[in-house]
């Protein structure tokens, strides 16, 4: 390395590390060290448990169900959002009257605050005077609580997360599509290439690494989705709603047990960094 390689890293690398240990790997360490204790938050942790704390939260039912929610959030958002996402892409990617509006107006949902885009569509899903409201008085039948029916209270939170996040991956797709040579999409129709083969032998192809991208974002957004479910759902109805953080807030942090609650961070952790690092090394070694 050269003299200015070393003045480089010898100026910048420090903060960075000093930054890094303060606010990331010292928080870390802490949160794993009390996972140990049965602690309430106050005084120093001196009740000594090991390992109790994760034995009762992979007993506990309320959190292999927030387990569930948060697979079933992923696999919505893989199956449903990200392809519906990437087809008005590619509607809405060219240079077509009114493209620009369309983003626009897709968009916004994501710009919207998490907590503000929860609380609008708790008063929409109300019963009493929302859109079920307006459907069971003009079917003439008694109202529905959707929010109310823990069968069918989690398709709520499925519904605001693909509406909420749906703009996001799609303007990702949009970035992507507008970075592919025309030329080549050109040159295969004058081939007599159809459509759909434009799409699958050259289009999806170069979207290959924003379509991997944004897998990745959608998997970690839905492992760390809270701040829809508090105002949507609060983990209501019977506790069918919670995803893992919602868990960790409600069982851990509201009801003093700072020590269980840690547990469920660091669980939270070990799946997150897996996966992170899992899916880099397999899926993004190239990009």
């Amino acid at each position: 390395m050269s003299a200015n390689g070393w003045t480089t890293l010898v100026v910048f690398l420090p903060p960075a590390l000093l930054i890094f240990t303060v606010f990331v790997a010292l928080p870390m360490t802490e949160a794993a060290w009390y996972g140990f204790f049965n602690w309430n938050g106050y005084g120093r942790p001196e009740k000594f448990v090991g390992l109790k704390n994760y034995q009762q939260l992979f007993g506990n039912a309320t959190f292999l169900r927030s387990l569930v929610n948060n697979g079933l959030i992923i696999a919505v958002s893989l199956l449903v959002q990200l392809p519906l996402a990437l087809g008005i892409a590619m509607m809405v990617a060219g240079r077509i009257v009114g493209a620009a509006w369309f983003r626009m107006i897709f968009f916004l949902p994501y710009i919207l605050a998490d907590v503000a885009a929860g609380l609008i569509w708790r008063f929409m899903f109300d019963g009493g005077f929302g859109l079920p409201s307006l459907v069971t008085g003009a079917l003439g039948i008694a109202p529905y609580y959707l929010l109310a029916d823990k069968t069918w209270a989690f398709s709520a939170v499925l519904i605001v997360t693909l509406w909420k996040y749906f703009g996001f991956h799609m303007m990702l797709y949009v970035a992507g599509l507008q970075s592919i040579d025309k030329s080549l999409l050109e040159a295969a129709e004058m081939d007599g290439a159809s459509a759909f083969q434009r799409f699958w032998h050259i289009t999806l192809p170069l979207l290959g690494p924003m379509i991997r991208l944004s897998i990745f974002f959608s998997v970690v957004g839905a492992l760390q989705l809270f701040d829809v479910i508090v105002p949507l759902t609060g983990g209501g109805p019977f506790e069918t709603t919670n995803t893992m953080v919602s868990f960790l807030y409600y069982f851990g942090i509201t009801r003093m047990r700072v020590g269980f609650g840690s547990a469920v961070g660091v669980v939270l952790f070990i799946i997150c960094v897996t996966f992170a690092f899992g899916y880099r090394r397999i899926f993004m070694r190239d990009d």
